[in-house]
């Protein structure tokens, strides 16, 4: 697990949107802090939302001889517990069925296949923080 204190701002915009918005919002700018951190690791992102008729998954990343299905869990506080708790095990099913709907409607070289979850926790008016759990399920 890798972890990293954010030196930004909070969210910009974030205070003027209400509701559901700010939440969509919220998540937005989680995957896009969890697309850098894969992306720092020396992963493309080869997806970002990828959908089919039962569900998304957030972000699909590529590294040689591997593809990364990552669930991205951006939240501001731990009252429904941490991010990442919030993968539960029907999330967990969920996700590989979906990878296995991207496996099979997307080409790509035979490789190996993990699943991560990257962990926002981004308090009001403080930096993220950001845990990217490898290989997690």
């Amino acid at each position: 697990m890798s972890s990293d204190h954010r030196n930004a701002a909070p969210a910009p915009g974030l205070a003027r949107a209400t509701g559901s918005d700010r939440r969509g919002q919220l998540g937005r700018l989680g995957e896009e802090l969890a697309c850098e951190r894969l992306t720092a690791l020396g992963l493309r992102i080869v997806a970002r939302n990828w959908r089919c008729r039962t569900g998304e998954i957030d972000v699909v990343a590529a590294g040689p001889d591997l593809l990364v299905f990552c669930e991205v869990k951006t939240r501001r506080g731990h009252g429904y517990g941490t991010p990442a708790e919030a993968v539960t095990p029907a999330k967990r099913a969920r996700l590989r069925q979906l990878a296995a709907a991207y496996l099979a409607a997307v080409e790509h070289p035979a490789c190996r296949v993990r699943f991560d979850v990257v962990a926002v926790h981004w308090p009001r008016g403080h930096a993220p923080v950001v845990d990217h759990l490898e290989a997690v399920f």
